[in-house]
């Protein structure tokens, strides 16, 4: 990579923009050129690359980065953008030791319309409280109150699954959510789970809609509306909680949460929680168990292999995984792990600077909107030996420690790692089990999905498989 190359290492060399007045809100903008000795593109006059992102971001970004190197600038949804490639800018901005970047600001342009103050839009010691008070809904106790749950509904279900032709993504979209409803929730939906369900996909398209004001007929109206709906939906239920007293789901939990001082979190802090980790678990487990399901029937070798530990695991075909066995899948983690590299299921992750800092020979101004690109490190050759190959392999303990720590960043890291991680590993290593032990997967000879890249991965056509009962 050339241009990378020439990049210099001596700060005193490097053209930089000085002293930036700093925007103290992500809705406004750096002065024009605080950027201009940063390289990039700006664009199409109005819409910079909006629609290039859009129309393929890993190609987008692979390409910029062979063009200008690890740091460079693109303008895209009305504003400048500077992107950090690398595993050592994952760990800058992801470990943030110097308290530098702003989740709640990087986020904002995304996601502030539909998912405001969420754990991932909050920063420091409001992040750090809210996190904690929460985190009592994923200690064991009730993390085994789930892996209950989460064997009955994924039984019942997957029992249907067996023999034609059908569509992965949609039916496996179905379950998380009533799997969320009731591990979650703790009560089943009805009626509402349609309603539920698509008031979800509309929030997450409009999280990248090109037009940003709700406007009538837009997606974004769409997507404003149904977070509309949701407040309402949790904020009866979190008053009934604590009317009638709570349960082991998760929403009980959340909503008899107290904060440091002993006091109940506010009834719309757990609202929004709530709206945030189900739209967080519902899509990205409905995208990481898709992924790894494509890949095992692309992988038959492979498949064969978790099924036999599997079986060694839980006794034979169908039978429930035990909480205290989770850990004894050490292979199929690896699976799930390699998937989460070639398909993560949060892409690229955005943040703000709150000051001006240097990093790959340049200075970025305080108030610059910076981000990092997992899925562009996962693919790098430099960390990866033929990064397109699955291989489950790759996290074997000893080549794990030889690797750089930020090089495999699915679910981000430092005090914004995901809270909720280990409840997908649970949730994913229950369905292989149910799922592995009774069928074999398969692809129809030739066949290989497109897939959505952004924001969530998913399968253009559903992902179709069949499910050969063994």
């Amino acid at each position: 990579m050339a241009s990378a190359a020439k990049a210099p290492t001596n700060f005193a060399d490097v053209p930089h923009a000085g002293i930036v007045p700093q925007p103290t809100h992500w809705s406004q903008h750096l002065p024009e050129g605080a950027l201009s000795h940063i390289p990039g593109e700006r664009g199409l006059p109005v819409v910079g690359n909006t629609f290039k992102m859009l129309a393929d971001p890993h190609a987008f970004a692979k390409r910029m980065y062979e063009t200008f190197g690890p740091v460079y600038t693109n303008r895209a949804f009305g504003r400048w953008h500077v992107a950090l490639i690398g595993a050592d800018a994952n760990e800058l901005m992801l470990f943030d030791r110097e308290k530098l970047f702003s989740s709640e600001q990087g986020w904002g342009p995304v996601l502030d319309q539909l998912f405001p103050r969420g754990l991932m839009l909050m920063d420091f010691d409001p992040h750090r409280a809210d996190r904690r008070a929460l985190s009592i809904a994923f200690k064991p106790e009730p993390m085994r109150h789930y892996a209950d749950s989460l064997n009955r509904g994924i039984a019942e279900r997957v029992v249907q699954w067996g023999g034609a032709s059908m569509q992965f993504y949609p039916a496996i979209k179905a379950l998380t959510l009533d799997l969320a409803a009731d591990s979650f929730i703790g009560l089943p939906l009805g009626e509402d789970a349609d309603r539920i369900n698509q008031a979800f996909v509309y929030m997450v398209q409009a999280s990248v809609a090109p037009i940003r004001k709700p406007y009538p007929g837009t997606l974004m109206r769409k997507g404003v509306k149904s977070r509309e709906y949701l407040v309402d939906f949790f904020t009866k239920e979190t008053l009934r909680r604590r009317a009638e007293g709570g349960g082991q789901d998760m929403f009980s939990q959340f909503a008899t949460a107290t904060l440091e001082d002993g006091s109940l979190m506010p009834v719309d802090s757990v609202v929004d929680h709530m709206n945030f980790l189900m739209m967080a678990a519902h899509d990205t487990i409905t995208s990481s168990a898709t992924s790894l399901i494509w890949l095992l029937a692309a992988n038959p070798k492979w498949q064969e292999q978790l099924r036999q530990e599997l079986r060694a695991v839980t006794g034979g075909e169908g039978r429930p995984l035990a909480y205290d066995d989770l850990g004894k899948l050490e292979l199929t983690e690896m699976a799930f792990k390699e998937a989460l590299r070639m398909i993560p299921p949060v892409p690229s992750t955005p943040r703000r600077a709150l000051r001006s800092f240097e990093y790959g020979g340049y200075t970025i101004p305080g108030g610059a909107q910076v981000g990092i690109n997992a899925h562009l490190v996962h693919h790098q050759e430099e960390h990866w030996d033929d990064p397109y190959r699955f291989d489950p392999m790759r996290f074997t303990p000893d080549k794990v420690k030889a690797r750089h720590k930020y090089a495999w960043v699915p679910f981000g890291g430092g005090a914004h790692m995901c809270l909720g991680l280990h409840f997908a590993y649970m949730q994913v290593k229950i369905l292989l089990a149910h799922v592995l032990t009774r069928y074999e997967i398969e692809l129809a000879e030739g066949y290989t999905p497109e897939w959505q890249p952004w924001p969530i991965p998913k399968p253009k056509d559903g992902l179709k498989v069949t499910f050969r009962p063994l």
